[in-house]
């Protein structure tokens, strides 16, 4: 059992049946041997933090579609089961504009926000770097920047690393040399909702917070999951407590106490109900 994911919404536990992988890395690209000045030097030299924003750039469409050939080879589109399971729960676009504090919502077209955040892979920029913060009227050596792909189950880490490689460095532009490194890489996973094991968490959080869970996906990432499917052939009851206002990896992070204290409620109804599966 895990409980590093969430609930479906305030007074609404869930049981989280998916999660997405992904995998992550660095790029650097560096140009002259120093820094130049810009007016001196400006229209000779390929300069790096252009070069490396129009590489970015050129991986993810105005429709919100990732551009590296055979990105979307091993996704497994969502069932007509689960799109209806996923619109029928309680969400509120409007609500969840105003909680994160933006006028519109973007991404993929043609999917909902809970269908893209649970169940399409994403290609997001996470940090970016190059020169001084203050104005410095010269050309940089180098850029960089940190980049993830959030990925869906069947998807290869691997094999998303080396095409999207192959697609940047055949784009990568005269005078500026590309370096990229993977930091880590993890696949998706989809856990089986018809074990007596998620019964049994179904019955403790019934017990434990005073109404049934929904079944949903999450967006974020686990790598042990796969891991202890790979090594030790069982699966994981992801079973969280924490809410989509918590502020995760954000400042101001927060846990509700009253989610704290039902959490633990829930958890002392699962081993109960577990040993009964066991004695089966």
């Amino acid at each position: 059992m895990i409980s590093d994911c969430s609930q479906f919404g305030p007074g609404q536990p869930a049981i989280t049946y998916g999660l997405r992988g992904g995998v992550w890395f660095q790029l650097i690209a560096r140009g002259p041997k120093q820094d130049l000045h810009s007016g001196t030097f400006g229209g000779a030299v390929a300069n790096p933090i252009n070069a490396l924003c129009r590489l970015l750039a050129l991986l993810i469409d105005d429709h919100g579609r990732v551009q590296v050939p055979g990105f979307y080879d091993d996704v497994v589109p969502l069932s007509d089961v689960e799109r209806k399971q996923f619109a029928a729960l309680p969400f509120s676009e409007e609500k969840f504009k105003q909680q994160i504090g933006v006028k519109e919502l973007a991404g993929e077209e043609g999917f909902t926000t809970l269908e893209r955040r649970w169940a399409r892979p994403t290609y997001d920029v996470l940090s970016i770097w190059g020169g001084q913060q203050i104005l410095k009227s010269a050309i940089q050596a180098q850029a960089g920047a940190n980049v993830s792909f959030r990925l869906v189950p069947k998807q290869n880490p691997d094999r998303i690393a080396a095409a999207v490689r192959q697609f940047l460095f055949a784009r990568c532009p005269p005078g500026i040399e590309l370096e990229m490194s993977v930091a880590h890489g993890a696949p998706g996973v989809v856990v089986p909702l018809d074990s007596p094991y998620v019964a049994a968490a179904q019955k403790a959080i019934e017990q434990g917070f005073g109404k049934k869970p929904v079944f949903m996906r999450e967006g974020g990432s686990i790598p042990i999951v796969t891991n202890f499917k790979d090594q030790l052939g069982v699966d994981t009851l992801l079973l969280g407590w924490g809410l989509d206002d918590d502020n995760t990896h954000s400042p101001n992070e927060k846990f509700s106490l009253a989610d704290f204290h039902r959490g633990i409620k829930a958890s002392a109804h699962l081993w109960n109900e577990l040993s009964s599966v066991a004695k089966k």
